[in-house]
């Protein structure tokens, strides 16, 4: 019986461009001036030290280390620093009001529908805690924060690491198959399905594999069909 949905955002809950062709060039454009603005703030020194440690840069270099984020941004790079930094740029975008996260509408009905039904809902993703929570704290269908009980980043690893999936279990202290991963990359189900999770593949667009071995839907409304034949 699955009592727990784990789900990804990019792709999953929210569009690939928004993060792509929203949030990405908000950060970039931002960034630089927040750090030069903030670098002796506590939370944020201790981001750039991380910056520089990684990078191998002098940590007094401040404009350097701003290259580095900015080359990160382009690259894509799942660097940690990185990620608390864009969170903190894109807390004042959510909070001006310039920004709104997006969600599709089947995965905003069937949320609160899950949650509603007594479904634990969580929510693991590459961005950090603070951009998850920033990005349903403030989408554009409402606040969906009171509808997830907890938040996983790369801190409990890489998210195509089984053991990854293996570090939420022991701190959700349930059982692998009563957790259902939403996700719309396969190595991560892979990696989710090595630690013994159920999972649903998420393909929004393009053509469906034929064979996979594992549940595909087009949208939530299609994940709320394998839920209810339990």
């Amino acid at each position: 019986m699955i009592r727990v949905v784990l789900t990804d955002i990019e792709g999953t809950t929210s569009s690939i461009s928004f993060v792509h062709d929203v949030l990405f060039p908000y950060a970039s454009e931002h960034l630089p001036a927040f750090v030069r603005a903030h670098k002796d703030r506590p939370d944020v020194f201790r981001q750039l030290d991380m910056v520089a440690e990684s990078a191998g840069q002098a940590r007094q270099d401040i404009e350097s280390l701003i290259d580095t984020l900015l080359a990160w941004i382009r690259e894509d790079r799942k660097e940690t620093p990185l990620k608390a930094l864009q969170g903190m740029v894109w807390a004042e975008g959510y909070a001006s009001g310039e920004l709104k996260g997006h969600i599709y509408q089947d995965a905003a009905e069937h949320l609160r529908l899950w949650h509603d039904r007594g479904l634990r809902l969580f929510v693991y993703s590459s961005g950090s805690v603070q951009a998850q929570k920033l990005i349903f704290g403030h989408t554009i269908a409402g606040d969906f924060t009171p509808f997830f009980s907890g938040y996983f980043d790369t801190g409990v690893g890489g998210k195509k690491e089984p053991d990854s999936y293996r570090n939420i279990l022991a701190e959700l202290g349930v059982q692998a198959s009563s957790v259902l991963f939403l996700s719309d990359v396969e190595a991560e189900l892979e990696a989710a399905e090595a630690a013994g999770l159920r999972t649903a593949w998420l393909i929004r667009d393009g053509e469906l594999p034929e064979e996979t071995g594992r549940f595909v839907a087009r949208d939530f409304s299609e994940v709320e069909t394998l839920l209810r034949k339990q």
